[in-house]
């Protein structure tokens, strides 16, 4: 079964989780389908906007903890860190449509969408430290620029959850509605036709302050995420959490 789905009509990149056996926790396969099509989304003029929605009751688990412990892959040439650098220089709207869980890269990948729309079901959840890890995404610098300091430092710390609502309050998401999926599709449609050149163009200005910053904060993250993953302190608790979920 293909993972990781996609379909494209009238301008939007439709991509699917679709694991949903395994609440679509992202393993290394699905990891390298995200990059080849957002690589070949970028450069094709007939994709102008990029939608990312889930198969079943969830958004994505996060990482699949089993996968990442058989192969962590920590430098910048692993096709996670791939994936995030796709994100953040990809030149063309991205929009998500968030059910259930979102868990780890399943809510610090939101902070790289331009439009982000929730179900009520929507629980978003950043246990990197709880994981014995440090943030990545560029999550340490988006997350508190996006909600503040205190705000966004008791929820890195402590690594707790919060709810649609919430993650509104905060800014993480624009909208939520129980037909957040057939909104999401209007939306990324409603966008596909406008000018791209336009659109391309508005989105530059608006990342353009923070954009260096941010790679330079995903670099600084990477290289601590490596040091942290190699800990004792991280494997014991990526074990433990494996185990609560029914990964080993």
């Amino acid at each position: 079964m293909n993972e990781i789905l996609s379909a494209q009509k009238e301008g939007v990149l439709t991509l699917t989780f679709n694991r949903p056996a395994k609440m679509n926790a992202i393993n290394l396969a699905m990891y390298s389908e995200l990059v080849a099509q957002l690589r070949s989304a970028a450069t094709n003029s007939e994709v102008r906007a990029v939608l990312f929605v889930a198969e079943g009751p969830h958004f994505t688990a996060g990482n699949d903890i089993f996968d990442f412990l058989e192969n962590p892959g920590v430098d910048m040439d692993a096709v996670g860190f791939q994936f995030i650098f796709e994100l953040h220089n990809f030149p063309k709207p991205l929009i998500a449509v968030v059910q259930g869980s979102a868990v780890g890269i399943g809510t610090t990948m939101l902070l790289h969408c331009d439009v982000v729309l929730a179900t009520p079901t929507a629980v978003f959840s950043l246990p990197f430290v709880t994981l014995g890890l440090v943030p990545e995404a560029g999550s340490s610098y988006l997350f508190p620029a996006l909600v503040g300091y205190q705000r966004a430092a008791e929820i890195l710390f402590t690594g707790k959850s919060f709810d649609a609502q919430a993650g509104k309050e905060m800014g993480l998401v624009g909208t939520i509605a129980q037909d957040a999926l057939e909104q999401g599709i209007a939306v990324a449609a409603q966008i596909a036709s406008q000018p791209p050149t336009a659109v391309t163009n508005t989105k530059a200005l608006l990342k353009s302050a923070s954009h260096h910053a941010v790679t330079e904060v995903i670099k600084a993250e990477g290289a601590l995420f490596g040091m942290a993953l190699h800990s004792d302190e991280a494997r014991d608790a990526l074990m433990k959490f494996a185990k609560r979920r029914g990964a080993l």
